[in-house]
Formats: C-alpha cells, sequence, structure tokens
C-alpha cells in the first residue's frame, strides 16, 4: 500500500466509524444530556472534524514520505495510529456506549498519545507537527466538554 493510501484510508477509517456511533445518538440520548456553556452548536462539529481530519493524514503523509532510517520514524508513525485508534475510540465509548465516563477516561488517554504524536513529529517534520497543533487544541476543548457533560450528568 503506498503512503498516500497508508494515510488517508485509515483516517477516513476512523472518521466514518465514528460518524456511525456518533450520529444516531446525537438527537436522541446527546439532545438530552445538559451541557456545559461553551457547547457548540451540533452543525460545528461536522466541517471542524473533516478539516481536522485532512490535516491529521496530511501530517502522517510527510512523515510516512520521510527516509524510512530517520531515526524515530517509526516510533512517531505507531503513535500516530495509536491516537487514531484512540480517536476512533471515543465515539464508541462516549456516544455508542453513552458513557461520559468511559469518553473521559478514552479522551484523556488520546490527549497524552496525541501529545506523544507531536512532540515525535516535530523532531521528523515541522510541518507535520504544526498541522497537528488546531487537532491537539480541539481534543484539549473536546476534554473539557466531555468532562463537564460527565459532572453535569453523573
Amino acid at each position: 500500500m503506498g503512503r498516500l493510501a497508508l494515510a488517508i484510508l485509515p483516517v477516513a477509517l476512523v472518521s466514518v466509524l465514528g460518524s456511525w456511533a456518533t450520529l444516531p445518538n446525537i438527537p436522541t440520548w446527546y439532545a438530552g444530556l445538559a451541557k456545559p456553556p461553551l457547547t457548540p452548536p451540533n452543525g460545528v462539529f461536522g466541517p471542524v472534524w473533516t478539516a481536522l481530519y485532512g490535516l491529521m493524514a496530511f501530517a502522517i503523509w510527510r512523515v510516512l514520505s520521510t527516509h524510512p532510517a530517520m531515526p524515530g520514524r517509526g516510533r512517531a508513525v505507531a503513535l500516530f495510529y495509536l491516537q487514531l485508534a484512540l480517536n476512533g475510540l471515543w465515539s464508541w465509548s462516549f456516544f455508542a456506549a453513552q458513557s461520559p465516563a468511559a469518553g473521559l477516561a478514552n479522551i484523556l488517554a488520546l490527549d497524552v498519545a496525541a501529545g506523544a504524536t507531536f512532540a515525535m513529529f516535530r523532531r521528523i517534520d515541522r510541518l507535520a507537527s504544526w498541522c497537528l497543533l488546531p487537532y491537539l487544541a480541539w481534543i484539549a476543548f473536546a476534554t473539557y466538554l466531555n468532562a463537564e457533560i460527565w459532572l453535569l450528568n453523573g
């Protein structure tokens, strides 16, 4: 499989699988939850995630395009796919399982893995690391939202 496919296909798969877990629960379970004051309208999430997934795919493509023997490249790629799996798992733990507590545990692990990915990418390709900054900011915000929903609906 080519570098482009290794960048795009896993990210697209996580996006689709996450949507399957999320979308059926928005008008039902999620609509009934108490939410914190900074919660964006539901229509914001789709465009934001589309842009973030695009940046993530570009970032991993850049890292995959570096020489395979570059120190830290293998670990950076592994971390990227680990945090991507945690990203996809969050939709299933929060929405499909209807569990803000499970979502919070998952997103805290995601925060750590995504931060480690950023640090590894920074050593390999600065542009790739910069592409992850909006994602890091968004998942930090999502962590706040998840934690507040858990507290408000405990």
